[in-house]
């Protein structure tokens, strides 16, 4: 079992996007997919249709094997189901601090159903903290959105000194650029900045800014099945490729 993290500590940079597109392309390439979302806001969810169980608070969702499991919902696409969030895991950090093994207590959560799936996409929340930390972690992955602006940027850049400070390894971080638009100069200056200071940590795949995108709330469904034609169902392709032939080479 493989974990892709889907992270930034900058929020509405298209990680939930590419959580619920890679997801859907695991899926659709036969692995065994869970797409778990640590964002209260439940997004996620919300795309493919399914309710949060009320019962997976914050402490049964690293401590009771069963509630865990029954909370898992199954989406309308085979080999692919969910993890909704639900509201009560705005207090994830709260009661992960008064654990013991604090920053292991997510992955020892997920290994519970490393058995039944091949690929497990973590859609997390915007910050760095304790649960940030287990995603660190646990993740064999951490794939992070970069809008090409300064802000996006700068925040790329705190994720890397973040990683560096803490000895948590720094190959694990792979950055893609999202919502680019090439005919901005300064999208097209500051992924040329970016590639030259961090060019092992930058993937290739480009997501482009696409009102296709933004439509996946209104139809509930991945860009790759509402629009699979289009250029950002074919860059979430491209970026599943991406990230896939990084993991299987380590």
């Amino acid at each position: 079992m493989k974990i892709i993290a889907c992270y930034s500590n900058k929020g509405g940079v298209g990680k939930t996007a590419a959580s619920v597109n890679l997801a859907y392309a695991s899926a659709m390439a036969g692995k065994r997919t869970l797409l778990c979302d640590l964002d209260p806001q439940g997004a996620s969810g919300f795309y493919f249709r399914v309710k949060p169980s009320k019962k997976l608070t914050e402490a049964s969702f690293f401590d009771d094997v069963e509630k865990f499991i029954k909370a898992i919902r199954g989406s309308d696409y085979d080999n692919l189901d969910i993890l909704p969030a639900n509201m009560s895991f705005r207090d994830f950090d709260v009661f992960l601090s008064r654990m013991r093994d604090t920053r292991s207590r997510l992955k020892k959560a997920l290994n519970t159903v490393q058995a039944d799936y091949d690929l497990i996409i973590l859609d997390c929340p915007p910050n760095i903290s304790t649960l940030s930390e287990n995603v660190f972690r646990a993740a064999d992955a951490v794939l992070v959105p970069v809008i090409p602006t300064t802000l996006s940027q700068r925040t790329f850049e705190q994720l890397v000194d973040f990683f560096k400070q803490n000895d948590l390894p720094v190959k694990k971080l792979h950055g893609f650029y999202c919502m680019v638009q090439g005919v901005k100069s300064l999208h097209v200056e500051t992924m040329d900045a970016m590639n030259s200071a961090y060019k092992k940590r930058l993937m290739q795949t480009k997501v482009p800014f696409a009102s296709d995108v933004e439509r996946m709330g209104v139809h509930r469904a991945p860009v790759m099945a509402s629009a699979p034609n289009s250029a950002a169902s074919k860059a979430y392709q491209a970026l599943y490729k991406e990230v896939t032939t990084r993991l299987d080479s380590k």
